[in-house]
């Protein structure tokens, strides 16, 4: 049986990247996964890709609004009969991000999908996970949530250090509910988002960036310790990206 045998995921972000990675592995190690996110058609595709048969299922939503994040929860209930992890790993970045560039418009979609959805669908999850006295929330920030450096850009590294409070705080709020809490703090990362950097990343760089499988193994870890035990925050770079 493999760590996450009857264990039900939820998993945002999940077209591609980290969210690809970790539907796989939650698969692997037995559990029911539903992925979500905004292009139904990326979804479709891992699912095949993946082939997990009835262990997966797809749901199209935007994580940047409530009642689509609300109709999330709700399918995966209805399909598995409940939700026992949720990975809040949706996100997104632009070219144009410094703050002379910054629009009122994509600060907006900014906070939206990177930190609104992380709270939307954490809200959506927690009444059931309180009535069980069980349930793991892991949120896949960013080291751009730690340290505030110019390149992920003003309106990501705002979200990311409002998406790690929000998982602080409640991981406190919750330390006896039975609820528990991991924000994880990636360095760079060879995945998908990498296109809209406002500088193409070479080849040579891409090589040493973590892959979307070594996050992937870091949700793994946190989701599956006992319930004992409590992991508020883990940071995981590339052995070659300075951490300050």
């Amino acid at each position: 049986m493999g760590k996450l045998a009857d264990k039900v995921a939820v998993v945002t972000g999940g077209g591609s990247g980290v969210g690809k990675a970790t539907a796989a592995l939650f698969l692997r190690e037995g559990a029911k996964v539903v992925i979500a996110g905004r292009d139904a058609a990326k979804l479709v595709a891992v699912a095949a890709d993946l082939a997990a048969g009835d262990a997966l299922r797809t749901v199209p939503a935007d994580v940047g609004k409530a009642d689509q994040c609300a109709a999330l929860i709700q399918a995966a209930t209805a399909a598995f009969g409940r939700v026992d992890v949720l990975v809040n790993n949706a996100g997104t970045n632009i070219k144009d991000r410094t703050l002379r560039e910054l629009t009122p418009e994509a600060w907006d979609m900014m906070i939206r999908t990177n930190l609104d959805g992380a709270f939307y669908c954490t809200r959506a999850v927690l009444p059931q996970m309180f009535d069980r006295k069980d349930g793991v929330v892991v949120n896949v920030v960013s080291v751009a949530g730690k340290r505030a450096n110019p390149l992920g850009g003003a309106a990501y590294v705002a979200a990311k250090f409002g998406m790690g409070g929000l998982g602080l705080v409640l991981s406190n709020e919750e330390k006896d509910s039975g609820v528990r809490v991991s924000n994880i703090y990636p360095g760079e990362i060879d995945t998908p988002i990498l296109a809209v950097r406002p500088k193409p990343v070479t080849e040579e760089h891409r090589a040493t960036m973590l892959k979307p499988e070594d996050v992937a193994d870091a949700v793994l870890f946190v989701a599956t310790l006992p319930p004992r035990v409590s992991v508020p925050e883990l940071v995981i770079k590339p052995t070659a990206q300075m951490y300050w």
